[in-house]
């Protein structure tokens, strides 16, 4: 599985209405796509939950690399005619998991540094079982978490429901999730 994001800033007087809008109409377009286990269209707000301008991503769970390639061969250039072409941050899934919640509103990211003395077995396995105590609290729709192995780096990914505490990374706000494959991922 490789988990991927981007995201691009946008101007502080951007109508973030017409972001809403683009994520409403376009989101349905990702309901059936192959191999995509969820694609979530995200917004970040200026001012709320700790950013410090607006912007707009989208996180990808793929089933494997050919899915996420065939994307960028296609699909993307509906994101580089609008946007321009952003930095697609991938990481190798280490774990992907649904949880009992319904409906993300909220995703959170959170990167954190493998020290360079870390025993990495014992990272990725800690950081997997985190992954998967995580998605049992009752508000998470899933969790997945992968690793950068060019900055080693791991990042943590969490759907949910409700807000989070700040501890669970940066915050962003869900406009759309398509999820047509969520529902094959492990509890």
């Amino acid at each position: 599985m490789i988990i991927a994001h981007y995201e691009h800033r946008l101007p502080a007087d951007y109508d973030l209405e017409r972001i809403r809008s683009r994520a409403a109409q376009r989101g349905q377009l990702w309901d059936d796509t192959r191999d995509l286990y969820f694609k979530a269209f995200l917004l970040r707000v200026s001012g709320r939950h700790g950013a410090s301008g607006h912007s707009y991503s989208s996180l990808y769970l793929w089933r494997h690399a050919q899915a996420l390639t065939q994307f960028v061969g296609s699909r993307f250039r509906s994101v580089t005619d609008s946007f321009g072409r952003p930095e697609i941050q991938t990481r190798l899934a280490l774990d992907a998991r649904r949880g009992n919640g319904n409906v993300a509103r909220f995703a959170y990211r959170q990167d954190i540094d493998i020290a360079r003395d870390a025993d990495l077995a014992a990272v990725l396995a800690e950081e997997t079982a985190r992954n998967q105590a995580q998605v049992t609290l009752p508000a998470i729709v899933a969790g997945a978490v992968g690793v950068d192995v060019q900055q080693w780096r791991v990042s943590r990914i969490l759907l949910s429901e409700s807000e989070l505490d700040h501890d669970a990374g940066v915050a962003y706000q869900v406009l759309y999730l398509a999820r047509p494959e969520l529902e094959q991922l492990p509890r």
